[in-house]
């Protein structure tokens, strides 16, 4: 053999070894993907009951959300500590209300010609609306 022979022979192996490494690739993934399958009905929720899907309808599900809805607001009680930080918070909402009356302010004296006045009034409505969500919030955490 000689020099040209053993090239044509070496890339006929890479050729070969490419095309092998394709058919392999693509029968692995034919595997991983089965036709038909179906996910369970029951999800697990993060305590230790199992939350039916399909099989008790909305009211057989009831029990179960309320559990989950008490363990989350479980664990906001532990990420918020309101008993220690309770002053922070109530500083946060009474800045973040001093910066919605600013923002108030500043969208009323920007009412000119160019700018249309529906929009000027929607926007002081999402900021009243922003302020009665802070009383709110001020409100709840004063029951706290």
């Amino acid at each position: 053999m000689n020099g040209e022979d053993i090239l044509k022979l070496i890339g006929f192996l890479v050729v070969a070894m490419f095309v092998i490494h394709y058919f392999i690739s693509c029968v692995h993934v034919q595997t991983s993907v089965i036709e038909g399958l179906t996910n369970p009905d029951t999800i697990t929720t993060t305590s230790t009951s199992t939350i039916s899907d399909s099989s008790n309808g909305i009211a057989g599900n009831a029990a179960g959300y309320a559990e989950t809805i008490k363990a989350k607001t479980v664990q906001l009680q532990d990420e918020l500590l309101i008993s220690k930080y309770r002053k922070e918070y109530e500083a946060a909402i009474i800045n973040m209300d001093d910066y919605i009356n600013m923002l108030m302010l500043k969208q009323v004296l920007s009412l000119s010609s160019n700018v249309s006045p529906n929009s000027v009034f929607q926007s002081l409505n999402i900021l009243k609306n922003s302020k009665d969500t802070l009383n709110s919030t001020m409100k709840f955490l004063d029951t706290q």
